[in-house]
């Protein structure tokens, strides 16, 4: 008779299994059940002499549409009025490519007005010196 390992598979702090299993074995973890945010994968596994080891596994699941905001970052310090752009998009059904929302528009960056700037400074100078 073949002794083999088992392993125990929990998710985040569950008491019963989401899996028992003979090693070595295959799981496929189903993350649209789970809400989004983190969680912990724990593995125990037991030899056939019955010992024991722990594995955890944090990951986060992110299966709802991806937020992008600009005009406010974590621990900002503001006062007045503060613009603010929301953007929500999700993968869809992942058969065909959603081409509206998928990007999430921003604003020209401060370092591109002063090139320009300074180009057409240049440029008027050039000009008028020749």
């Amino acid at each position: 008779m073949e002794y083999k390992s088992k392993v125990y598979i929990f998710l985040d702090d569950q008491v019963v299994p989401v899996g028992e299993f003979e090693t070595p074995v295959r799981f496929e973890l189903d993350t649209r059940k789970l809400v989004d945010g983190k969680h912990t994968l724990k593995i125990v596994g037991k030899d056939p002499v019955g010992n024991e080891g722990i594995k955890h596994i944090p990951f986060i699941v992110r299966n709802g549409p991806a937020i992008a905001i600009e005009g406010l970052k974590d621990n900002d310090i503001i006062d007045g009025i503060q613009p603010i752009m929301i953007n929500a998009y999700g993968k869809g059904n992942q058969t065909q490519f959603l081409i509206d929302g998928s990007e999430t528009p921003t604003s020209i960056p401060s370092w591109l007005w002063a090139g320009l700037i300074v180009f057409f400074g240049w440029a008027v100078y050039y000009v008028l010196t020749s």
